[in-house]
């Protein structure tokens, strides 16, 4: 039930991280506060496909 998903800054829209998630449990898209290397800081990064 696990997928890989991507996760994209959405001030730079680079995709920075691979994470994996249930979809069973968590059916809508993720959203974390992660680390941009290009800006140098913490920003919101959302599940793209």
């Amino acid at each position: 039930m696990r997928v890989q998903v991507t996760l994209a800054c959405t001030e730079t829209g680079d995709r920075n991280y691979i994470t994996s998630k249930n979809k069973r449990t968590n059916p809508d898209r993720m959203e974390l506060k992660k680390y941009s290397p290009r800006l140098k800081r913490h920003t919101l990064h959302r599940e793209t496909k």
